[in-house]
């Protein structure tokens, strides 16, 4: 086990074999850390924390820390980090709450670049790329494929749809539609489909071109939300996307950007 001797590591922490721990690095007793997960040097991780395998932490991230929510008690909540993931510089991960499911979730092959802010009970899924200074408040969920350019905000218990792609210093207060491009500097506006980011990841012609004239309807038409979701429902538009972005529709609890 390579644990560099300047570093503080608690005799009850799990560590991997094949696993190592830089200079000045502090963990806590209840840190698990999985295989071949390094951590550079001066990473702090507290709490019940449980890390999975391949990820590479940065100088000067936490993990695991006890949450900025004032209502917060001390309640044995606890972060779950899972595999592959880039964690650079300054990030900053916040364990759960009692209010929000008491725990803090991070997927696989995440890239969380300088200065991300992950609060207390934000779920964040697999395969998102998160740039410089993204702040995330509580309770916020994002789903897989997910990419939000630097600088931007998202408010408590908002959602930000799969295979969408938030433009930078965006102020987000109201779910992010799953594939879309959104950009949001004052006011929060839609542009269509995220075309290049779907073509991508090998969505077709016909995909895409449905999500397109489906987000025509929705936000360029004069109609309102319920008249625009019938005419995609009449003109035929349901694809299986089409379909998931309708249910995300309907279970928006802050209303969604259009």
């Amino acid at each position: 086990m390579a644990i560099h001797p300047a570093a503080i590591v608690d005799a009850k922490a799990r560590i991997a074999d094949s696993a190592e721990i830089g200079p000045y690095c502090v963990i806590g007793p209840g840190v698990s850390i999985g295989e071949r997960t390094r951590l550079m040097a001066h990473v702090f991780v507290d709490g019940d924390t449980e890390i999975g395998d391949d990820n590479l932490f940065f100088p000067y991230s936490t993990a695991g820390v006890a949450p900025q929510d004032l209502k917060y008690a001390g309640e044995a909540s606890s972060t779950r980090i899972g595999h592959r993931n880039k964690i650079r510089e300054f990030v900053t991960i916040h364990r759960g709450t009692q209010g929000g499911g008491m725990v803090t979730q991070i997927g696989d092959d995440n890239l969380l670049m300088a200065y991300v802010h992950v609060a207390h009970d934000v779920r964040i899924g697999s395969h998102t790329v998160l740039a410089n200074g993204v702040t995330f408040a509580g309770h916020v969920i994002v789903e897989d494929w997910a990419v939000i350019g630097a600088f931007s905000g998202v408010h408590q218990f908002c959602r930000v749809g799969r295979h969408s792609m938030t433009g930078g210093y965006s102020v987000i207060t109201q779910d992010i539609l799953p594939y879309s491009m959104t950009v949001s500097p004052r006011e929060s506006k839609v542009f269509g489909a995220n075309k290049t980011g779907l073509e991508r990841r090998g969505f077709t012609a016909e995909q895409i071109d449905a999500l397109q004239k489906a987000f025509r309807l929705l936000t360029k038409s004069g109609l309102n939300t319920a008249q625009a979701v019938a005419r995609i429902e009449a003109e035929g538009l349901v694809t299986d996307e089409v379909a998931e972005m309708l249910r995300f529709l309907r279970e928006s609890g802050r209303g969604v950007v259009k």
